[in-house]
């Protein structure tokens, strides 16, 4: 199964594909090489440019990684805002509409998870640091260095939180 993860963000949309053998993975047990990194990285726009403009960006950029990596789940964090900031969570359900369109047009079926769940399917805690995702992340896909930016650790803790419970399911 090949799994697309995507934080989604209007100033930055950080995406990275997973490729699994269905096996799921234990965050105790480190290294999994039934696990593979087949790409990841960003899509960036800029608060000077229209709001049309950036969604058509992250559209452009996201499709061309769905159509170059043919994922077959996209895997996308839940929208949330504290009822503060109900400015945010409108924005970012554009940004995440444009998300979801693609993989309604590519037929791609999308999963979304709480930012608490994929945190405590990464680390066995609902309330881990950005940190301590990033280095559980580094040892079960065997990397160098823990995945930087924040957002492509973020979309790589999205599609392996849907690789971990998708397992559990079989």
């Amino acid at each position: 199964m090949r799994v697309l993860g995507v934080d989604p963000g209007l100033r930055c949309v950080g995406y990275g594909i997973v490729e699994s053998n269905n096996t799921g993975y234990f965050p105790s047990q480190g290294r999994n090489k039934n696990l593979k990194l087949i790409e990841a990285g960003i899509i960036r726009t800029t608060a000077k440019q229209e709001l049309p403009v950036r969604l058509k960006k992250i559209y452009a950029g996201l499709l061309e990684v769905v159509e170059t990596y043919h994922p077959q789940v996209l895997a996308l964090e839940e929208l949330f805002s504290h009822y503060k900031n109900p400015k945010t969570a409108i924005m970012m359900a554009h940004a995440r509409g444009v998300i979801c369109l693609i993989a309604a047009q590519q037929n791609i079926q999308v999963f979304g998870y709480a930012p608490k769940k994929i945190k405590k399917a990464i680390t066995g805690a609902g309330a881990a640091q950005k940190a301590q995702v990033q280095k559980v992340i580094k040892e079960i896909l065997g990397l160098k260095t823990v995945p930087e930016p924040n957002d492509v650790a973020d979309a790589l803790a999205i599609a392996l939180t849907h690789i971990n419970i998708s397992s559990r399911q079989i």
